[in-house]
This record gives structure tokens, sequence and C-alpha cells, in this order.
């Protein structure tokens, strides 16, 4: 496959990985997973409260007065208001920042402490949201939330590409893109039972976000830490005992050795955010900058925070359109499943590829659907907008089993262990960053875009498929402390970072092995097993 570059092994001593998926680590990785139902929940929820009448008139009158007149021009602009979608998107901001802190909690403390702080967090804004009695309270629980989501994103990916070995990594990783997308349903189905519950119903919904978040919490409490963060903090006897458990046999020696010799590499590694600017580390860190760049910019948050809001603006009655945000919800998680049984067999590349094509078509044909038959005096027939709603299932659908779970999965995976605290803040900081940036402008897009806004997202989708194509390698059951190999394999990456960190004693060099004699034992255990230096 042209541009791909795929390496199907290609580690040092990937072949000498034993071991199996036991049901420890396994439920480990459900448990860990559970942190992404805050995020799913949040997202969710939102969309479906910022439609409720009673919400609006406490918080939001002018909204509520805006939307209840009728005009010829305001079909698309409803709901515009920079103070609604403040509510929204105050929580990515907040969570941007917070991921920073939790990249070096992450890295000093463990995985573990980050995941409970982000469901304490998370526990904290729920309370505040469901008591809100203004708007600056109301706010501010948005934001506590907002750090609930940053160390949550930050630890969890990391946490479940930690555990899970290598043949599975992949499903076991989008476990966590499986629990945002179990989040958005439940927010999506309580936001239908709640809305009828007036006046308070809005508070009820907000309220419940408590819920996973004590999940996400107490089971944090039960959950061990990786053995990787283990071995790179120094207790490497805690460290090899765990691998034996999550791997379900003592022959652990060769990933034993990697990580001990990936700790080194990152224990020498005191800035690793400039570390992670030098050159060998150019093809992760484009990754963790565009990935969850274009994620946010297949428009999927758009669709999912404002489902409701969005059904309401094209004709459906405010039950309809919570009922398809449900619909639309129930797609997202079984599509999921299907990402998580294909992507260690397909690859990320095919999934990626495939929606693509996939969430293009089905934007384009929205566009036009909503182009020739709404706006101004023209409203949707009962037949199409039903055809809107499937259409956006098969987008939704798309997104669901490639850049939703492998937006996450793809950077968590692919950075060696002394800057990937650190890129993983970056993945979560872009991603949070560019959420804040559609959930502030969507509904004013929508308003001067109108059916606009979906041939807008469609070209974009066209622009980070031709990214993947000639600039992701494929990353299916490498392991993930010898990623480095793929990059050095790759058509592009090859060019850019370093042929070998072997024996590359002078100053220029980007790491080296803690010394020559190690290097040179390293290389004689490994002749006769077809490592040459070529795989360097």
């Amino acid at each position: 496959m042209a541009g791909g570059g795929i390496v199907e092994g290609g580690g040092t001593r990937a072949h000498l990985y034993e071991g199996r998926t036991t049901s420890f680590v396994t439920i480990a990785c459900i448990v860990a997973a559970s942190g992404g139902l805050i995020f799913g929940y949040d997202i969710g929820i939102s969309g479906g409260v910022t439609s409720m009448d009673d919400f609006l008139v406490k918080f939001f009158p002018v909204v509520e007065h805006h939307k209840n007149q009728s005009t010829k021009d305001q079909d698309y602009c409803k709901y515009d208001n920079q103070k609604l979608t403040a509510f929204t998107s105050s929580l990515y901001l907040a969570g941007l920042v917070a991921s920073f802190g939790a990249s070096f909690v992450t890295r000093r403390f463990g995985r573990r402490p980050s995941i409970l702080f982000g469901g304490f967090s998370f526990l904290i804004g729920a309370a505040l949201n469901a008591a809100a009695v203004n708007l600056p309270m109301l706010i501010l629980g948005r934001i506590m939330l907002g750090v609930g989501v940053g160390f949550g994103n930050q630890a969890v990916p990391l946490y479940l590409s930690e555990m899970a070995p290598a043949k599975l990594r992949g499903g076991l990783n989008i476990m966590f893109q499986l629990a945002i997308t179990i989040g958005i349903l439940a927010a999506n189905l309580i936001n239908y039972g709640t809305a009828k519950i007036k006046p308070w119903g809005w508070r009820l919904s907000l309220g419940l976000a408590a819920v996973p978040a004590a999940l996400m919490f107490v089971g944090g409490l039960f959950l061990p830490e990786t053995p990787n963060s283990l071995i790179e903090r120094g207790h490497l006897e805690k460290g090899r005992a765990l691998l034996v458990k999550v791997r379900g046999t003592t022959n652990v020696d060769a990933e034993f050795e990697d990580m001990v010799d990936a700790s080194k590499k990152a224990n020498e590694v005191k800035h690793p955010f400039r570390n992670i600017l030098k050159k060998r580390n150019r093809p992760q860190l484009v990754m963790a900058t565009f990935l969850p760049f274009f994620q946010q910019l297949t428009g999927i948050n758009a669709i999912m925070f404002y489902a409701p809001v969005l059904f309401k603006t094209i004709g459906f009655g405010g039950d309809a359109s919570l009922y398809s945000a449900v619909i639309t919800g129930a797609v997202n998680v079984l599509a999921t499943f299907i990402s998580i049984f294909t992507v260690d067999r397909l690859g990320r590349r095919v999934l990626f590829l495939e929606a693509g094509v996939q969430m293009f078509i089905a934007q384009v044909v929205i566009g036009i659907i909503l182009g020739e038959k709404f706006g101004g005096s023209k409203q949707l027939s009962k037949g199409f907008a039903v055809f809107v709603v499937i259409v956006i299932c098969i987008y939704v659908a798309g997104f669901a089993w490639s850049w939703g779970p492998l937006g996450w999965l793809v950077p968590s995976e692919i950075f060696p262990l002394e800057t990937r605290s650190a890129g993983q803040s970056i993945t979560v900081s872009v991603n949070l960053f560019f959420t804040f940036v559609i959930a502030q402008a969507f509904l004013a897009m929508l308003c001067h875009f109108k059916y606009g806004i979906f041939l807008f997202f469609a070209g974009w989708v066209v622009l980070m498929s031709i990214f993947i194509f000639f600039f992701l390698p494929e990353t299916k059951n490498i392991p993930i402390e010898e990623m480095i190999n793929v990059w050095r394999k790759h058509w592009f990456w090859k060019q850019i970072i370093p042929a070998t960190d072997l024996y590359n004693g002078d100053e220029k060099s980007d790491w080296q092995f803690p010394s020559k004699e190690f290097a040179e034992n390293q290389t004689v255990q490994l002749s006769g097993s077809g490592f040459n230096k070529e795989h360097i």
C-alpha cells in the first residue's frame, strides 16, 4: 500500500515476547476505560440540556426568546449565542490547561493517581452544576468537570496501551472510546426522560454526571499501576511481578528488559517537553498534533454536542429531536464494537481510510438535501427528515470505527517511555483546544454557513484521509517499547529520524544506551535471531 510503510513486526525482541490476555488485565482495562464515561456523558448531556426550555429560561432567556421567534432567516440561527456555547465549551478549555498538570502527575506519581484525581474533580463539577443558581456557578461546575476530563483523558489511554499485550493493544485501548460512546448514549436516554420533568429535569441530567465520576474514582482505588510506570519510577521488582501477573507467564524477560531499557532512557530525560522536540521524536509529535486536530474537524463533536438542537433546527419536534439523538448515540456504541474486533486484524490504516470515504459521502449528501429541501419557507418533509437521520447514522458509524477510537489509540502507543506522558498531554490539549473551538463556533457556523457546514467538514475529511494515506505507518501488533522501528522503515519519516541510536557516543545523538558494552551485549544476544543492523 503506497505511502504506508506497513510493518508487521520489526522490533528487536518482539518475537521473544510471551504471554496471553489474562482475566486480570482485561478487568483492569475495563475498569480504567470507564474513565471514558465522564467524557462521553458530558458530550451527550450538554446538547440535550441546552435544548430544554426550563434550562434556557433560567440561564439563557435571550436564547429562549430568540428561538421562539419565527422569521424566514432564523432557521439556522435559533441557538446562536456565545454565552450558551461558553457553557458547553468552557469545560474543554479547562481540560486543556489541566492536561499539562496531568502530564507531570502521570509521569512522577503514576497513571493511577491521575485517574483518581480526574474522577474526584468530575464529582465536584457534577454537584456544582446540579445545584447551580446562576451562570457563574454553572460555569465553575463546568471548569471542574473540565479538570476531570483533562486528567482522565491524559491517564486512561496511556494506562490501557501499557497494560495491554501488543497483539490486543488496539482492541483493549478502544474500550476507552467505547466508554465514551456509552456515556453519550446514556446521556441521550437520560435527556429524553428528564426533558419531561418540569421545571428541574435539567438539574437531574447534570447531576447524574456524578455516577460515571464515582465509577471512575472508586474503580481507580482498586486498579494496579502499570508495569511501565512502576519500572520508570524505580520499582523494578514490583514492576516485574506485576508484568508476570498481567501476562500470565513467568517468561517475561524480553519484555521486562525492553521496559528497563526504556526507563533508563526516560530517567535521563529531565525535560520531556523539550526532548519531544528533538528530531527522533518528530513523527510522533506530528501525529500527536495532527490526529486530535483532524479528529475534531471531522465534525463529529459538533453533531454530538448539539444533536438535539440540530434535529430541532431542521424541523423535528422536541421529543423527536431527542429521540433522534438517542438513535445516533446507539449507532455510535454499536459501531465502536466493530473497531474493537477489527483494529488488531485489519490495522489502523484500513479503518481510517475506509471511514474517510464513508464520512465524506454522508456529509455531502446531508449538505445537498438541506440545501435543496430546507431553509427559508421550506421545511423538511417527514421522509427527508428520516433520511437525514439515516445518513447521519452512516456518518457516525464511520467515525465510531475510525477517527473516534483511533484518534486516541495511535498517539498513546507511538511515543517512547521518556516522552510518553508529555506526548499524551499534547494529544489531549490539542484535542480539547479544538473541541473548545468547535463547540464555541459551531452554532455561529451553523447560522452563517447553513447547510454548507456539512460541506465544510467534508472538505476536511478529504484532507485528513490524504494525510493518513501518506504519513501514518501501520502500528498493529508492534510492542509499545519498540515502536521506533516503525518510523525508521516508513518511506518519509526514515529521512528525518536518526537511522540508529546504537553506538552513537557523540553529543549529536538524540539518545544512547547507558553504555556501549550494554549495547554490544544486546547485539550478541540477538545474533542468530534474524536481527541485524538494518533493523535498527
